[in-house]
């Protein structure tokens, strides 16, 4: 029998409010078979090589099955996310020793065994894609982005659009793929140097320091004197309020997330009280999931879009990358605070 020493996090307490702690997830040590003969049939065991950090896994430590994102993680398992892994040994044919695959159940540890149908595709490696684009551009962060924007988003060229986050995992790509579509895109951001950022890098046309502004809806007049067609939603709370001020005649919304309020219970989180500016306007908001099969259907069509717009210089990434499985917890932290620039990522191993 083949045998790997792993280390692996789990969830040991839920966390209903607040920033996950190591009273909440703890490393553990685990023994991995990674022999054909040890794991079941249509499986592969995997040496995890990179692991997505994203601001949904907060919600799935809650405890309460509240509308937020569900299933929750069981406690004293291992945290599973969108991962990148090394074919360490297979039963099943699609995939052979070697190969780099990745999938959105992977455990964040270092090695492990999972169901072959864990896994949704191949990478092949080049030297024009680096693996972590498809945790990021290639991945959720730029799937959501895509959904957000070219399906829910109905843009036209002219149109002001305004992203929040706008220096994230998904705002960074939403506002580049608006920027493509020929309109006006506009971003908040939590900290001056990101505000640079988006418009240096990302080629977003203005941005604003949110933190810095003590009426929002006082700065969206500014940016937007003539109103907004579309907004990518990725914080709620009063950004959302103050943005159904300034909606044109049949605006869409598309709820992305909410990460001002994933750590609070509901009773605590902001209300938004102008949905009846919806009604006059004719503007319509939609939430939506990367998950969901109708939205899963279209990954093909996106993969092959964004792909092209990467190979070809037009959607740039920034990257934040944490080394070593033990890093996870602080990783995961980050997310929550604006020390952050672009996409966070666990390197799990070196390459």
């Amino acid at each position: 029998m083949t045998t790997m020493e792993s280390k692996e996090w789990h969830i040991v307490a839920h966390a209903p409010e607040g920033i996950p702690t190591s009273d909440h997830l703890k490393s553990c040590a685990a023994r991995i078979l990674v022999d054909a003969a040890s794991i079941p049939v249509r499986h592969v065991a995997l040496e995890m090589l990179f692991i997505s950090v994203d601001p949904f896994m907060r919600s799935r430590m809650t405890g309460r099955e509240d509308g937020l994102y569900s299933p929750q993680f069981d406690l004293n398992q291992v945290v599973t996310a969108f991962g990148i892994g090394r074919v360490v040994e297979s039963t099943d044919d699609k995939y052979a020793k070697g190969e780099i695959v990745t999938g959105p159940f992977l455990p964040v540890a270092e090695y492990c065994v999972v169901p072959s149908d864990f896994i949704i595709s191949k990478i092949e490696p080049n030297g024009d894609v680096e693996l972590p684009e498809y945790l990021s551009c290639l991945g959720m962060p730029g799937f959501a982005a895509w959904l957000g924007i070219e399906v829910l988003g109905e843009l036209k060229a002219g149109s002001n659009v305004f992203i929040s986050a706008a220096a994230g995992g998904v705002g960074m790509y939403a506002g580049q793929l608006a920027k493509l579509r020929g309109c006006r895109v506009v971003g908040s951001t939590g900290s001056d140097e990101k505000v640079i950022l988006v418009k240096e890098e990302f080629g977003y046309d203005e941005a604003f320091n949110y933190k810095k502004e003590t009426d929002l809806d006082a700065a969206l007049s500014q940016y937007f004197p003539d109103g907004i067609d579309m907004y990518l939603d990725n914080v709620g709370g009063k950004m959302l309020e103050a943005v159904l001020n300034h909606v044109n005649e049949g605006a869409r919304i598309s709820l992305c997330g909410m990460i001002s309020e994933y750590n609070k219970v509901w009773t605590e989180r902001e209300g938004v009280r102008n949905l009846l500016n919806m009604v006059g306007k004719g503007v319509r908001m939609e939430g939506f999931m990367v998950g969901s099969p109708s939205h899963l259907a279209r990954f093909g069509d996106f993969a092959q879009q964004m792909e092209g717009h990467l190979r070809q210089g037009r959607i740039r990434s920034k990257h934040k990358i944490y080394y070593g499985v033990e890093s996870f917890l602080v990783s995961l932290q980050s997310v929550f605070s604006s020390s952050n620039m672009g996409k966070v990522i666990l390197q799990v191993k070196p390459l």
